[in-house]
């Protein structure tokens, strides 16, 4: 299992993903799942992946195989970030399919898929490419997508983030999330990838690796449990009634 994150704010983008790979207790590998193409001062679009191992790997393979090849379309040909999903959605179809014909067994082949970015003269987008292909985009209500362990990192991004929240609290507020996550779910784990895009930068931003050491995660983590005891006493003792 993984567990992958992206935020598309109104002053940039944030992409965040563990690098666990498990295929039994036995098992367990680390493995990117934040892939990055673009041309500075042209485009930026980064991917993040869920799922099937051999898949999403073959579905990046394709992509930078199209760039080396000169094949159109490709990441760097396509207009707007609107083509690029449908590029990668296409793509994903086409390598399940090249696998097996059987629908019911294509299920074992399944990966999810983000992909957000900018190219010039267009907005930001962030889409969720679903296993079939077909994808949505994040809005301002709803300015995140997750893939793969999510729900315990949920609570914290619906409670606290917000479309207009400066990147500096969003990064944090993801981090949390993931740091809940880790606690909970032994099949996502250290190390991170994290990046962060600002809007209009057409920037490709060289991300960060959050290790098990990373003095400032561990801080986060520590500071964030402390938080949750405090509150936790803070809160009014039950009534009576509770305990009859």
């Amino acid at each position: 299992m993984t567990y992958c994150c992206a935020l598309r704010l109104k002053d940039g983008l944030v992409f965040i993903s563990d690098t666990r790979t498990n295929a039994g207790v036995d098992h367990i590998s680390v493995f990117r799942k934040l892939y990055t193409f673009g041309t500075a001062g042209e485009r930026f679009i980064c991917i993040q992946t869920s799922g099937n191992l051999a898949t999403t790997q073959a579905v990046i393979g394709h992509l930078e195989n199209q760039l080396t090849l000169r094949q159109e379309p490709n990441l760097y040909s396509v207009n707007t970030m609107f083509e690029a999903a449908g590029l990668i959605g296409q793509t994903l179809r086409k390598v399940i399919a090249d696998v097996t014909d059987d629908t019911q067994e294509q299920s074992n082949y399944f990966c999810s898929l983000l992909v957000g970015g900018q190219i010039k003269g267009e907005e930001m987008q962030l889409y969720n490419i679903y296993p079939q292909g077909n994808f949505i985009s994040a809005t301002s209500d709803t300015p995140y997508f997750q893939i793969g362990e999510s729900k315990y990192g949920k609570p914290i991004l619906d409670r606290a983030l917000r479309y207009d929240m400066p990147l500096d609290e969003a990064v944090r507020c993801a981090l949390i999330s993931f740091d809940s996550t880790l606690r909970s779910n032994v099949s996502v784990g250290l190390p991170l990838d994290a990046l962060v895009y600002t809007k209009d930068s057409l920037v490709i931003p060289e991300g960060k690796r959050i290790t098990e050491d990373d003095p400032y995660f561990q801080s986060i983590s520590k500071q964030w449990s402390d938080a949750l005891r405090r509150s936790l006493l803070d809160i009014p003792k039950p009534t009576e009634d509770f305990f009859k």
